[in-house]
């Protein structure tokens, strides 16, 4: 199948339907996605398909993927614990260190 066919195929409605379904079992990290994130997704990868035939297409594919995959990661970081976070923000005080050698 071509890759305009796939795009015509793709934009109708069992089409739509099966890509929505589909980002899970190929893109597990989308779990970690809202929703509206997954269609956000799924529809720039379409976008990104549909010009599959086209110069750069291949790049606007990975990049969708490679972005989509790095905000699935950003949502899945667990939220830093604060009583951590402000320990390790805390000003020293008193405290000598020592000298500072400089590298060169």
């Amino acid at each position: 199948m071509s890759s305009r066919k796939a795009a015509k195929w793709l934009s109708g409605s069992a089409g739509t339907s099966a890509i929505l379904l589909a980002p899970p079992e190929v893109f597990p990290w989308v779990r970690h996605l809202e929703a509206e994130e997954v269609r956000e997704f799924t529809v720039e990868l379409l976008e990104a398909l549909s010009d599959a035939a086209e110069p750069g297409a291949r790049e606007a594919v990975h990049r969708a993927i490679v972005s989509w995959r790095a905000t699935a990661r950003i949502d899945a970081a667990p939220e830093p614990d604060p009583d951590r976070l402000r320990e390790a923000l805390r000003p020293l005080g008193g405290v000598d260190l020592g000298p500072a050698e400089a590298q060169e």
